[in-house]
């Protein structure tokens, strides 16, 4: 099986286009005249570039909108595209019978000749929703799934027999961190018959009033039966009773070791609008060099290390912002470096940054602005004694640390207010879904 996506093409990359990634993922545009002054970076190693809005309706055609947008097409239909030789002889045609991505796991089993199980070591088992799709090798005809609901952040759908309801919320996918109010005036549901109009370009809810109504009684139920409400949006609460449970949380304060390499950003104390302190317990020879720890990559993150034995530490702000402290040559012997950062307050600010060694400032520098939300979601990780990802500084790819590492401390030293810390909830939401 090859399934030629996993949503429409993507217009997180916003109007003008993006340089670095990090940038629209903390919710930040950039300035397009600098865009243009630094075109000649596309493609290439210095940026993680994303393409603008134009090209992401150009790749979703000839269907409506894009990723994010469950309510059209064009933020979920994929082409796909089966070979089984010896049983699948009708080669090299098309089906139209209407399927979902839950369809697959279910047409695998049917293939392999086996029944998923009711439980997994003791753990009763939900059961597949989803339709086996092998009764279409032989033949196109119709379809046995009949039904189906469509739900991103409140952009929503429902498909019955040959007729889909559509319902686009009202946020642009490029807009990131904006809410609206459900069955609000900028909403509107749409219909569409997609056995006759495949690109759902003949909206019929004024020609059916009747069939719609039904429709969109039967996404509330469909709803109802699969755990789709309560609906969110970019908006939405995410505390409280509704906040998903989390290994950190109320922990400020957490030791690493070399042990830690390729840690997952949500799994390390998080240094994000606020104050904070890195300390490092070294022993040291003369000359050391290599990455102490690092967070991020070349596109946003924090790094501390050596090189010819001084000690530095690098704050990455989306890859343009870069602000590098550094000491003096580190004698032989055991030492603590840290890197404290007092913050102005707010949402993704600035603050002054001071590199200390055993307790005494060695170097001071102004950070006019800070990462918000997320360092990476590219695959980027915390390490301890190398830097596995690509390089937060001047430095090259896994830059083994030659010093001995006893720990190292990330410390959060005061907390953002409600409202920050609510922005950085429904951030990190927003940019784990433009990974999607």
């Amino acid at each position: 099986m090859y399934l030629s996506g996993d949503n429409g093409a993507s217009a997180e990359g916003t109007i003008h286009g993006a340089w670095s990634a990090p940038s629209f993922q903390n919710g930040v545009h950039e300035d397009p005249e600098w865009l243009l002054d630094h075109l000649d970076d596309f493609g290439t190693a210095k940026c993680e570039n994303h393409f603008n809005v134009g090209w992401a309706w150009a790749l979703d055609s000839p269907f409506q909108w894009m990723k994010q947008v469950a309510s059209h097409f064009g933020g979920t239909r994929n082409g796909l595209a089966i070979e089984w030789p010896g049983t699948i002889t009708d080669t090299g045609r098309l089906r139209s019978q209407f399927h979902h991505v839950i369809d697959i796991a279910p047409t695998i089993l049917e293939a392999a000749g086996i029944s998923a199980p009711d439980k997994v070591k003791g753990i009763p088992q939900m059961p597949l929703h989803g339709t086996p799709m092998g009764y279409s090798f032989p033949a196109d005809g119709p379809s046995r799934r009949v039904t189906q609901y469509f739900e991103i952040l409140g952009n929503r759908a429902i498909y019955n027999d040959g007729w889909i309801a559509s319902c686009f919320h009202g946020r642009v996918p490029w807009i990131r961190m904006q809410g609206f109010d459900f069955d609000g005036s900028q909403e509107r549901w749409e219909l569409y018959d997609v056995k006759n109009d495949f690109s759902q370009s003949v909206d019929l809810a004024a020609e059916h009033p009747e069939l719609l109504a039904e429709l969109v009684e039967m996404f509330d139920a469909e709803a109802r039966e699969f755990g789709v409400y309560p609906l969110r949006d970019a908006g939405s609460r995410r505390g409280g009773e509704l906040a998903v449970p989390h290994v950190l949380r109320g922990l400020n304060t957490m030791t690493y070791t070399s042990a830690h390499v390729r840690l997952p950003e949500s799994t390390v104390v998080r240094l994000k609008n606020c104050s904070w302190r890195i300390s490092s317990e070294l022993v040291t020879d003369v000359e050391d060099r290599g990455v102490i720890a690092c967070q991020g990559g070349n596109m946003s993150g924090w790094s501390m290390w050596l090189d010819e034995g001084r000690p530095h530490f690098t704050y990455n702000c989306f890859g343009r912002d870069i602000t590098t402290v550094s000491g003096p040559p580190l004698g032989p012997g055991a030492h603590l470096v840290e890197a404290l950062f007092d913050y102005d307050g707010g949402f993704g600010q600035g603050g002054e940054l001071v590199l200390t060694v055993d307790e005494r400032a060695v170097a001071h520098a102004r950070v006019e602005r800070t990462v918000p939300v997320v360092f990476s979601i590219s695959g980027e990780t915390f390490d301890v004694g190398t830097d596995t990802g690509s390089p937060v500084g001047p430095y090259r790819h896994d830059f083994k640390c030659s010093a001995k590492i006893v720990g190292v401390t990330l410390s959060r030293l005061n907390e953002p207010g409600d409202a920050v810390q609510a922005a950085e909830i429904e951030g990190l939401f927003r940019a784990g879904l433009s990974t999607q």
